[in-house]
């Protein structure tokens, strides 16, 4: 089909030369690309353990409205995410994933007059969201290699790139790709040097995996200080819930306000809504996801000692690995062997690899595949 009308110059200014998120290569892919049948995928940083076997029943009780919309307002989710955090109903703002808020965000409090800061090696999607609406985006710098938490963000040139224009802080902590975070201290000596007139967002998207040693903070504990702060979260990763897309914010009351405004009616499904609720009642699911991803990390940093190869110090559930070659190269002989991690070039880090922490037979096949690519 071809087509004489030049579609991209009618595109809005920030979408004309925007690209679109890679997601992690599917499984589906590989194998039309290869033919393999036996593959592991640990590119997408998903429970290897599923969704709660109470989540999945929640799920098949709900099957038979399907005919019905969803609640707009999801009451059941919110109750529930109210009682378990400890926040009004009114501070939280529901999303299909934690990316819709983001946008959400986005769409809420930036204009093509305004700008967005956050970290080199943060998370694609503040970028997307930035230039979408046409706004500034400002990039800080990251900490250097040699660092404790290398490339990991740095405050000091977070708060360098803040101007009159600024509206939007992102910082993922802990952060995608890199697993790196900043502690209590200064998560909230920044949260106090920023403007009030800036919305900082803290994207805990791997939040529920943080072991308590690490002092990666729960920024919740700061809502009532920060009214301009905005807290998000999903259940795509230690709830096991990717495929159903359901996310949320916590704000004060007045940011969740503007933020519903932009939401589009019935933004999470119906299921979405009943799996996410029934998640939060499966305690024991949770503490299973926390104890086999510690497993995992260790079985996977022990390889990576064995090789002699270094990495990333990480709080969430995947692991980015210098590969010491470039890491595109590294994870094409890995599709071969049928397992499918993640490179990073696109994030500024050439030679690193990211590998999602699976179950105990995943991390050995994996390593197993990749020792073999290494060797040779």
């Amino acid at each position: 089909m071809t087509c004489d009308l030049d579609v991209l110059s009618l595109a809005a200014p920030g979408v004309r030369s925007l690209h679109p998120y890679q997601p992690g290569k599917p499984e589906s892919e590989l194998r039309r690309e290869y033919g393999l049948r036996d593959i592991v995928k640990l590119a997408s940083n998903e429970n290897p353990l599923g969704p709660s076997p109470k989540a999945l029943a929640a799920v098949q009780a709900a099957l038979a409205d399907l005919a019905r919309y969803p609640d707009g307002n999801g009451f059941e989710l919110k109750t529930a995410l109210a009682t378990r955090l400890g926040v009004s109903m009114a501070a939280l703002t529901l999303g299909n994933g934690s990316n819709d808020v983001l946008e959400l965000v986005a769409r809420a409090f930036l204009t093509p007059e305004h700008e967005a800061v956050f970290a080199a090696h943060a998370f694609a999607v503040y970028p997307i969201v930035t230039q979408a609406v046409g706004a500034t985006a400002r990039i800080a710098p990251a900490n250097p290699p040699d660092h404790a938490m290398p490339y990991g963000h740095d405050p000091a040139t977070l708060l360098g790139q803040i101007n009159d224009r600024t509206r939007v802080l992102f910082i993922a902590n802990p952060n995608n790709p890199t697993g790196t975070w900043l502690n209590s201290a200064e998560l909230e000596a920044l949260l106090e040097a920023v403007p009030e007139r800036v919305i900082v967002v803290v994207d805990e998207a791997y939040g529920e995996y943080v072991d308590a040693a690490a002092d990666c903070p729960d920024a919740l504990r700061w809502l009532e200080r920060f009214p301009n702060l905005v807290v998000t979260r999903t259940f795509s990763k230690v709830y096991g819930l990717a495929g159903l897309r359901v996310g949320y914010a916590v704000s004060h009351p007045a940011v969740a306000d503007v933020l519903n405004r932009v939401r589009q009616p019935f933004n999470v499904n119906s299921l979405a809504l009943v799996a996410a609720t029934a998640a939060l009642e499966d305690s024991e699911h949770l503490a299973r996801s926390q104890r086999l991803n510690r497993a995992g990390m260790q079985q996977l940093q022990d390889a990576c000692r064995a090789w002699g190869l270094r990495w990333l110090p990480s709080v969430g559930n995947f692991l980015c690995i210098d590969m010491q070659r470039p890491g595109r190269d590294v994870f094409l002989e890995l599709l071969k062997r049928g397992v499918i991690t993640r490179p990073v070039d696109n994030y500024g880090l050439p030679n690193f690899l990211r590998i999602s922490i699976g179950s105990t037979a995943e991390n050995a096949r994996c390593i197993d595949a990749l020792s073999d690519v290494l060797r040779a």
